[in-house]
């Protein structure tokens, strides 16, 4: 099997160049009819009023990629690997150990952990996968709860750390801990809880104690009103994974506000800029630690949230937010700027999707004036085709002249 790092590793090297990637999180959708603005066939990227990203567009070449496979529907992790440089199929990474870096959670040799949304249970029945949406403060009084009553089970000790709003981290520390299990969320509401079940021989004592975990947490929640049970997935312990700046001759950052992005940019050893909480937050971050890094990952989240919830309106509302701080970013003139999404999140599914992802880049050696804006339609037309996401970080270091010539 190629080894892809190496090979990169082998080519690049260090310059002064300097590179911004923009990742709106789920920015695919699907066209639908009767918008909230009366449009007909528009998606919400198409809907909103986006003067400067379309700017970019006109400068740039656009495309769309496929995150993992086609047909594939990806999660995060996998989607921001494949960005990322990192084959998602031979890097396969749990949500949890991305979700416990990002709230800052240690992660030792004999731990296991898995990232969890509270949910309302209705009986056995998943009525709402992420209750409500609580306010993160509500988390906090519920995980303290957890954590008052539910200490150790069997020989492992048990702990739940709040995440932002519905979500959390459930680590397990003791001996025999495989990370071998199903998820135990059935990622759709209407039907009953999923308990996880091993894979292998190695993770039946990790099984017992969850589903353990998840019988008592049922009792002990039961007259909470919205916030009353855990779903549980992408259980994980620490990988062992390239370097990112190794690899790529880098000095990188991440922006972001949620606690899942900050983990897996952790995980790749990039930086972690703190202090954001809204979008003009994050471009002002940007601003102010410009000089000291090469290559920045900036995460809006939003876009996927609403996308999830349906709501195509405040989707489109997120991305006029972001196109409002796009003139700060040219303002800064990095060599390279490529704005895409980890995945699609069409308002109609009101979930992750296998669709192909817009992907625009933008340097001085681009093939530019064939696109017009910064859309769906626009990108499927777009010079670069179709083409893995896998390919995004060696084409922004293609542009910004990182990469030397492969063979004779």
């Amino acid at each position: 099997m190629v080894d892809r790092q190496e090979i990169i590793h082998q080519l690049a090297s260090p310059g002064t160049s300097k590179m911004v990637l923009l990742v709106l999180d789920g920015i695919g959708d699907l066209p639908v009819d009767g918008t909230p603005k009366g449009k007909t066939g528009f998606t919400p990227l198409m809907t909103a009023n986006t003067t400067n990203l379309d700017t970019i567009a006109r400068e740039s070449e656009l495309g769309q990629t496929i995150p993992v496979l086609t047909g594939i529907t990806p999660g995060s992790g996998p989607g921001h690997l494949s960005l990322f440089g990192y084959d998602p199929l031979r890097y396969e990474i749990g949500r949890g150990i991305l979700e416990a870096l990002g709230i800052d959670v240690e992660v030792g040799e004999k731990d296991l952990v898995a990232r969890g949304n509270f949910c309302t249970l209705e009986g056995d029945i998943v009525v709402d996968r992420r209750a409500g949406r609580p306010s993160t403060e509500e988390n906090i009084e519920v995980c303290k709860i957890i954590n008052s009553a539910i200490q150790m089970i069997e020989d492992v000790d048990v702990r739940v750390i709040p995440g932002k709003e519905h979500r959390f981290v459930l680590k397990l520390t003791g001996e025999g801990l495989d990370d071998h299990l199903s998820d135990a969320d059935p990622q759709r509401t209407g039907i009953p809880y999923l308990l996880t079940k091993p894979l292998n021989d190695s993770s039946e004592k990790a099984a017992r104690v969850i589903n353990t975990f998840l019988k008592r947490l049922q009792v002990l929640l039961k007259d909470q009103p919205k916030l009353n049970f855990g779903l549980i997935r992408g259980f994980s312990r620490y990988p062992d994974i390239p370097n990112f700046n190794e690899v790529n001759h880098f000095r990188s950052a991440c922006i972001a506000t949620y606690p899942m992005y900050k983990g897996i940019a952790k995980l790749v050893g990039m930086d972690v800029l703190e202090g954001a909480g809204t979008i003009a937050e994050e471009f002002d971050l940007l601003e102010r630690h410009y000089e000291a890094y090469d290559f920045f990952y900036v995460h809006i989240k939003k876009t996927d949230s609403y996308g999830e919830d349906g709501n195509f309106e405040a989707k489109a509302s997120v991305v006029e937010e972001v196109d409002k701080e796009i003139p700060r970013l040219l303002a800064l003139d990095p060599d390279v700027i490529a704005v895409t999404g980890d995945h699609s999140t069409p308002c109609v599914m009101k979930a992750h999707s296998w669709h192909p992802v817009p992907f625009m880049i933008r340097s001085q050696y681009c093939r530019k004036g064939v696109s017009t804006a910064f859309d769906e339609t626009q990108s499927a037309l777009g010079t670069l085709g179709t083409f893995p996401a896998v390919d995004v970080m060696t084409l922004i270091m293609a542009h910004a002249m990182r990469l030397d010539k492969y063979g004779a």
